[in-house]
């Protein structure tokens, strides 16, 4: 580059001669950004400042994009995602404070704020706001309403648990179902439940859940900050949870907590322990209340038994005057039908002083035609039988 060269007081031909003498010092366009780059981050330290939200964009990179505003004057900005990652997105005309390095992006040569820090100036904050929006969208599609909770089964078989596999609130869900109720199988389907990939790692744990055998779910983790739980309080992971086709129990934090998978779930517990115990029947009551079945149904079956016994006695009593009965009434018809025969046998005709005659062959002679002169014959009479011959 050529000297710089001082331009001679005045304007006019001597301004002229200056800049046509300058050109060959001139500066390229990525030295002056850098230059001013440079001089701002000297002389702007990172500070607070305020504005209202605007143009706001979330990249899938997980960069943050928008302006930041007021009635004089608007300045880009840029938040990375891992500055931004445990915070719930703003929205257009949200009141901010941003912690930010006043800066220049080289390429283009726009002035920009590289944020680190971003806190809502409304009432609730961020956080409040964020929560209550989500709230609001499950609120509208039914998954708040009371009546679509379902009841927990009895004495489950099959308990799945998400949550993490290294900490306190797995231990105490084994220890308390291990205690209460041993006959159940714990599923434990692992999952990450704070940071930035909490809430994906959430979602697939609840996937893979409901494609298995189960017959309740619990949903926990130990107590924790906002943006520890903030994962619970996913709009995506809420609605992963009101779907599952099994009855869910919520366990987030500590009891003061209350997450959106809280409300969607059948059933909220305050802690870990507190699921374990609302999922599973108390082993030592369930064999008291066992031997009081067993003593009443004893007790029902001696009853029941001496009232059989009393029944058949009755019975056995109406069972034989049943048969006396029948048995005197066959007797008369028996009497009666007997006379009739007796009325009607030949021996009667016989004792009447008839006689009945037979050849050898002992067919009936009733026609004198079937007596020729010299017919032998047997002549029935009412004490026995004669021989005859016809003469």
């Amino acid at each position: 580059m050529g000297q710089p060269v001082t331009p001679p007081p005045g304007g006019g031909a001597g301004l002229d001669l200056f800049a046509a003498a300058s050109t060959e010092g001139a500066w390229t366009v990525g030295e002056v950004t850098r230059r001013a780059r440079a001089v701002i981050e000297a002389g702007l330290p990172p500070l607070w400042i305020r504005g209202e939200i605007a143009g706001f964009k979330a990249w899938r990179s997980g960069h943050w994009y928008f302006s930041l505003r007021d009635k004089t004057a608007q300045i880009r900005c840029v938040m990375f995602a891992k500055q931004n990652y445990m915070l719930p997105a703003p929205v257009d005309g949200m009141q901010v404070f941003v912690f930010a390095r006043p800066s220049i992006y080289e390429e283009k040569g726009d002035f920009q704020l590289s944020v680190t820090e971003l806190l809502s100036s409304e009432q609730g904050g961020l956080w409040k706001l964020a929560f209550e929006k989500a709230k609001a969208a499950l609120m509208k599609d039914g998954l708040l309403d009371p009546a679509r909770k379902r009841r927990l089964p009895p004495f489950p078989r099959r308990i799945a648990v998400v949550t993490s596999p290294d900490g306190a609130a797995l231990r105490d869900i084994e220890a308390v179902v291990g205690r209460r109720w041993p006959l159940a199988e714990l599923i434990i389907v692992p999952a990450q439940v704070q940071g930035n990939k909490a809430e994906a790692s959430v979602c697939s744990a609840l996937n893979r859940i409901r494609r298995l055998p189960v017959d309740v779910l619990i949903v926990g983790r130990g107590g924790g900050s906002i943006e520890d739980l903030w994962a619970f309080n996913s709009e995506r992971v809420a609605r992963a949870v009101a779907a599952m086709p099994m009855p869910v129990i919520s366990a987030i934090g500590h009891e003061t907590d209350v997450t959106l998978c809280d409300l969607v779930a059948d059933l909220r517990a305050p802690t870990p322990s507190a699921a374990a115990e609302a999922a599973t029947p108390d082993r030592a009551e369930v064999l008291v209340h066992c031997g009081v079945l067993g003593q009443r149904l004893a007790r029902a079956l001696r009853i029941a038994s001496r009232h059989v016994v009393e029944r058949l006695d009755r019975t056995g009593d109406r069972l034989t005057r049943s048969m006396d009965h029948r048995l005197e009434t066959s007797r008369a018809l028996l009497t009666a039908h007997s006379a009739r025969l007796d009325a009607l046998s030949p021996l009667r005709v016989l004792a009447r002083g008839y006689a009945v005659a037979r050849d050898e062959q002992g067919t009936i002679l009733k026609r004198v035609a079937q007596l020729p002169a010299g017919k032998a014959f047997r002549l029935r009479v009412t004490d026995g039988e004669v021989n005859g011959r016809v003469q």
